[in-house]
């Protein structure tokens, strides 16, 4: 039955039921084990990215949000501090899901009748049978009660009976490997350790320094290209704004993600037993981090010159979310440089990752690009109809703003979409419902031919 429930077409309540669900049955194996704190606000933070469903209708969004709660879930359970300890971890998932099967078996055959385990599954099993008999014949007795049940039941129908198949038994086996590894944790210590094998000085120094000194000669050489903006490209021979923003900001992006695994390698690897080396060490790394932070805003500024070009989208709304925590993780780098110890940096980065996608789904997207789109298109004129046609249910209050046709043109196929395909409880969206009252009090005319010309 929960596995019926999770809405797989879209984003609904029904992800944060069966969140909650299994957090409810991994409890019982958390309970004898303890677990640390780090990994209590792991599972919460699980919980809260599955109810981004409930409030946001963008299926992009939340997949990202499913994906990261996949992360935050094996962290709650696996409780990795270190990165070796946090990889670690997603192997161990699979592992545990093939340990547990007989872990189990020998859990039924130790405890017989008498385990709370094999009584907690009586009690469901017995409660179950007694709701279908009684529920079923109240149902035949009652048409009122049987619609009520059907709205309440989902529809055990083909196709949900092969999601079922298809869910449920993976999604158990992870849940049993879980509780495996909360009843039994892994000794994750030995990789906490920092490493005490060291490279020689010059084995590090050397290529950090030439990096440093090819990063400081860009910076300087391109301080009029970088930060020139509009008056560099829109000059003769200067490039468009698409080669300016688009092709910079990407390889500037390459250059920040490279960065972080060289600062971390050698962070890692070069020598601290005497002063000098600890200097060198702060200098040095210290520097590249600096100077790859002005790289980080020049691509955040190319983007942004780009947006104010050709408007906003969902790509280019994400990869500038991306570069500001690539950035926020310089920041950090920076700050561990001080005391030369990062143990904490591992979970405060995986954190920072979560809270920034949080912070993400606070903004709204698909609202805030048709709101700047909006204000771009009362400013130039200019506006693709076409795109913002295709975001999703999120969009509608902005979307409202628009003029006449430009609104029946941007808001009719999320009105069609909205209507032909209604919401069950398992699917039930506060966007939806909310963007649904809106477009009830003033529906949309059917497009014309004149929406597809997109671009305006």
């Amino acid at each position: 039955m929960v596995a019926a429930g999770v809405p797989l077409e879209r984003p609904g309540v029904g992800w944060l039921l069966c969140g909650v669900a299994a957090a409810a049955a991994l409890s019982v194996a958390a309970r004898t084990a303890h677990p640390r704190i780090d990994q209590l606000l792991w599972g919460a933070a699980t919980l809260v990215l599955l109810a981004v469903g409930t409030l946001r209708a963008a299926g992009w969004l939340f997949a990202l949000c499913l994906l990261t709660a996949l992360v935050t879930g094996c962290l709650a359970v696996t409780g990795g501090r270190s990165v070796r300890g946090m990889l670690l971890g997603f192997v161990l998932i699979p592992a545990a899901v093939v340990r547990a099967v007989p872990w189990a078996g020998r859990g039924l055959a130790h405890g017989g009748r008498g385990s709370a385990g094999v009584r907690v599954a009586i009690t469901a099993g017995i409660s179950i049978v007694l709701l279908l008999v009684f529920g079923l014949l109240f149902a035949s007795a009652d048409a009122v009660f049987a619609d009520l049940l059907d709205q309440a039941l989902p529809d055990l129908g083909p196709l949900t009976v092969v999601r079922v198949l298809l869910f449920f038994p993976p999604a158990a086996l992870v849940l049993f490997g879980g509780a495996y590894l909360l009843a039994a944790p892994p000794d994750l210590t030995g990789l906490e350790t920092p490493a005490k094998r060291r490279v020689r000085r010059l084995e590090w120094l050397v290529p950090i320094l030439l990096l440093d000194v090819l990063f400081t000669v860009f910076v300087l050489v391109q301080l009029t290209v970088l930060f020139g903006g509009a008056r560099y490209v829109l000059t003769d021979h200067g490039p468009t704004f698409a080669e300016y923003a688009r092709s910079g900001f990407w390889q500037l992006l390459a250059v920040t993600v490279l960065t972080l695994p060289v600062l971390g390698g050698a962070a890692r690897w070069a020598p601290r037993d005497n002063r000098l080396d600890r200097i060198l060490i702060r200098v040095l790394l210290g520097a590249l981090a600096v100077l790859t932070l002005v790289i980080v805003a020049s691509a955040l500024y190319r983007m942004h010159v780009y947006q104010q070009a050709y408007g906003f989208t969902r790509l280019r709304i994400l990869v500038s979310a991306y570069e500001l925590w690539l950035g926020f993780l310089f920041v950090l780098v920076l700050a561990a440089g001080i005391h030369l110890r990062a143990t904490w940096l591992p979970r405060v980065a995986a954190a920072s990752a979560v809270l920034a996608l949080l912070g993400l789904v606070a903004l709204d997207p698909d609202r805030f690009i048709a709101d700047q789109n909006i204000d771009r298109y009362q400013a130039t004129g200019r506006i693709d109809v076409d795109y913002l046609s295709g975001l999703s249910a999120d969009a509608v209050p902005a979307l409202d703003r628009l003029p006449g046709q430009l609104r029946d043109c941007a808001l009719s196929d999320i009105a069609e979409e909205l209507t032909d395909h209604p919401d069950g409880w398992r699917g039930w969206n506060l966007a939806r419902r909310r963007a649904l009252d809106l477009l009830a009090a003033d529906p949309p005319q059917p497009s014309d031919p004149a929406c597809s010309a997109g671009y305006r």
